[in-house]
């Protein structure tokens, strides 16, 4: 076994059980080990490495700030870069939500979703949806559905509950006015690739104004071109009150957002983060959405995605071990009959990085710019494998 395998699981808590492979880096859509094997990859760090790896405007903003300023917290002083940013990012983000509290993750930023939205509503109750996931942190783990992650922390934060994702019904009958926000993915991610129903989106919109309560969406996952749009939310045209982003956001450098409305106002001291917002992190992700805007990654994301889709369903129509195809852009599920690890080992042994998402679906969160032949390259060996 190699020395820093070794050295890396005798120093780490034990929380981690990472495939057998050292990587030294990456370019583009590849990824390289410590003995030179070249694996393509299509699970991106869960969706970072949108822009590629080592993406080189990216790296070239990274280089030059750190020269210049690494941190500089916002309770304190201002900093050029991160007005930027946050410039960017209203400019960018659907009609309204102008303002940004910047994070170091998505955890973060759903915690900070909550305090705001139970701030502003004076209101303490949060409805998330089964199947959703939203980080570990205690107050985004008690808005995740998986017992799994959460049974070891119990008791949790009070005042969550959960209905069906898809579900206006159930929605109607758990939302009051001591409701403060109704919290979900547009694509459900962790709990296996889910799109909503016709109509979910614009249902839960209604029912959220006609009960005083604000709409959060958590586009962790699903922000920044993965879609096939900049955030997936504008695939139904409905805009919440508040989006929590992380992950594509900073090309591969921590760091999430909290977008709130034009409207809301908070009181000094009321959230903060020593690090959020600080310069490196902030120059990294001002390059990434330039990158993304000035090479048309969101369009390009919409148009691979349909390519991988299609071939996908080709593939379907040949193995019946595939129950069904779900996704936008590029952020695509196999559903298998059967569980997907050992599949999954087995596109490993092909030099092919996938993701799991529940015990019987293949996730792909391919860089942006994956090529047609890179997606054929994929489908062959899923087509062998099956």
């Amino acid at each position: 076994m190699d020395e820093y395998i070794q050295k890396e699981d005798r120093y780490s808590t034990g929380v981690y059980s990472p495939q057998n492979i050292q990587l030294t880096r990456g370019s583009g859509t590849n990824l390289y080990d410590n003995e030179g094997n070249k694996y393509l990859d299509l699970a991106t760090g869960i969706g970072v490495a949108a822009v590629g790896h080592s993406n080189q405007k990216v790296a070239e903003a990274i280089s030059k700030q750190a020269h210049q300023l690494l941190t500089c917290p916002p309770s304190y002083f201002y900093n050029q870069v991160r007005a930027d940013l946050m410039e960017k990012l209203s400019e960018i983000s659907p009609p309204g939500l102008g303002k940004s509290f910047l994070c170091n993750s998505g955890t973060e930023a759903i915690e900070a979703s909550i305090k705001f939205a139970r701030v502003f509503t004076d209101r303490k109750e949060i409805i998330a949806t089964m199947r959703g996931f939203h980080g570990r942190t205690l107050g985004s783990l008690s808005a995740t559905w998986k017992r799994k992650y959460s049974k070891p922390f119990r008791p949790l934060v009070p005042g969550f509950s959960h209905v069906p994702y898809g579900d206006l019904i159930k929605l109607d009958k758990a939302i009051s006015e001591s409701t403060a926000a109704v919290l979900l993915e547009p694509i459900q991610g962790e709990g296996g690739i889910y799109l909503p129903p016709e109509g979910y989106f614009e249902g839960v919109r209604e029912l959220c104004d006609q009960n005083g309560a604000l709409l959060i969406f958590d586009e962790v996952q699903t922000g920044f071109g993965r879609t096939g749009k900049m955030f997936a939310s504008e695939h139904w045209s409905v805009i919440p009150d508040i989006m929590a982003l992380a992950k594509a956001m900073g090309g591969g450098m921590p760091i999430g957002a909290s977008l709130i409305r034009e409207d809301m106002e908070f009181s000094t001291g009321l959230h903060g983060s020593t690090f959020g917002g600080n310069p490196l992190a902030a120059s990294a992700a001002l390059a990434t959405i330039e990158y993304i805007q000035a090479n048309g990654l969101v369009k390009l994301a919409a148009k691979r995605g349909n390519y991988f889709l299609h071939r996908l369903r080709e593939l379907m129509s040949k193995h019946k071990l595939i129950k069904e195809i779900r996704g936008k852009g590029l952020m695509l599920a196999v559903q298998l009959r059967k569980r997907s690890g050992v599949y999954l080992d087995r596109l490993l042994e092909h030099n092919i990085l996938a993701l799991p998402a529940g015990s019987t679906v293949i996730r792909f969160l391919p860089p942006l710019e994956i090529s047609e032949s890179e997606i054929d390259e994929v489908i062959e060996v899923l087509d062998e494998i099956f």
